[in-house]
């Protein structure tokens, strides 16, 4: 009997020091399978930005329509009145970005990939009925580096403030059957037996890319001059290995979605959570620089200092297929890539 006592307080102490990884934290109501297919991300062993805390990044912008500040906003800048601003609006930062401010750089996940006294990511569940739901795990960074051309560092092109990623998995009858890693001006859809995964056998893997935090489904290099064409090596390349691990599901916000109205409802405490956020169309980060600014570098069409990007609500959270309707071919994958030779099914 003593025995058995002791062996039941082990379990518990290992169960209760599992890593947190592991727990499926969420506020009520969040569809189970949603949290227990999530994906686990890896950022890169050499990254500089990383995951960052949605408020902070209106804290530390100042909003302006054509580089003029806005002067009738609401002041200070919250989630819970960010929608009040004209969607013309860029958050753009009080700092000059090329000095590197703190405040750009993120939160490194702690060693059970949680990014502390910082949300991260949102959770946006659309459930389409019969079975069918989609669930969005919407990644935030305050700022994208865009990497070196052909290794020059002297050519870089892409960077800009604040910067939003995601994948998409599809569920039926609460099994996910597909899964979207969003890379840049597109990405990659595979069916999900398919995809890395961790230990446990049920979260995917995602690679996020060393400072442009595209996602994909593989480590290695990835070249992305031409989207949707993943190739292991090239002009443009992104870099993808096991550096260090990020949970979003431990700092995050949980929303379901509804689509005929095009709302959003937070789960849980509706009022511990900010929802007016999500609704806003304006672009959370600088406006692309033009050529008079010191900063700024235009070669061949591209631009050194890029705008920043739009939010969640611009991410096609209604999709017919698992890839974005953005005119490109929708090639859901049985294999993982880049291979030497990238083949549709």
């Amino acid at each position: 009997m003593f025995r058995s006592l002791v062996f039941a307080a082990a379990l518990l102490a290992a169960v209760s020091a599992a890593p947190a990884k592991l727990r499926r934290q969420a506020p009520a109501g969040v569809p189970d399978y949603v949290l227990k297919y999530a994906p686990l991300v890896y950022l890169h062993s050499k990254e500089q930005y990383f995951p960052s805390d949605i408020q902070a990044q209106l804290s530390n912008s100042i909003p302006r329509v054509q580089f003029n500040p806005v002067t009738n906003g609401p002041n200070p800048l919250s989630l819970n009145n960010l929608n009040s601003l004209d969607s013309g609006s860029w958050l753009t930062s009080k700092d000059d970005i090329t000095n590197n401010p703190t405040w750009i750089k993120g939160v490194k996940p702690d060693n059970t990939g949680k990014t502390n006294n910082a949300v991260t990511a949102a959770v946006i569940v659309n459930d389409k009925g019969n079975g069918n739901v989609d669930a969005f795990y919407m990644y935030f960074y305050a700022y994208n580096w865009g990497g070196e051309v052909l290794g020059w560092s002297a050519l870089q092109f892409g960077n800009h403030v604040g910067d939003w990623e995601h994948n998409l998995i599809r569920f039926r009858n609460g099994l996910p059957t597909e899964i979207w890693y969003s890379q840049h001006a597109n990405g990659q859809a595979f069916k999900y037996p398919v995809v890395q995964k961790h230990t446990d056998g049920l979260r995917p893997y995602v690679y996020s890319a060393n400072g442009s935090h595209a996602n994909y489904a593989m480590p290695g290099k990835h070249d992305h001059t031409i989207p949707n064409f993943n190739l292991p090596g090239g002009a443009l390349e992104d870099h993808t290995d096991k550096g260090y691990l990020w949970d979003p599901l431990l700092s995050a916000y949980y929303y379901s979605f509804d689509a005929g109205s095009t709302s959003f409802k937070a789960y849980g405490d509706e009022g511990a959570t900010p929802v007016d956020w999500l609704y806003w169309r304006g672009r959370w980060g600088d406006q692309e620089y033009p050529k008079s600014d010191k900063r700024q570098v235009k070669l061949f069409g591209q631009a050194r200092y890029a705008g920043g990007p739009t939010g969640p609500i611009d991410k096609q959270l209604n999709r017919e297929k698992v890839c974005p309707s953005n005119g490109k071919q929708c090639i859901l994958r049985s294999f993982l890539v880049p291979k030497s030779v990238e083949m549709e099914d």
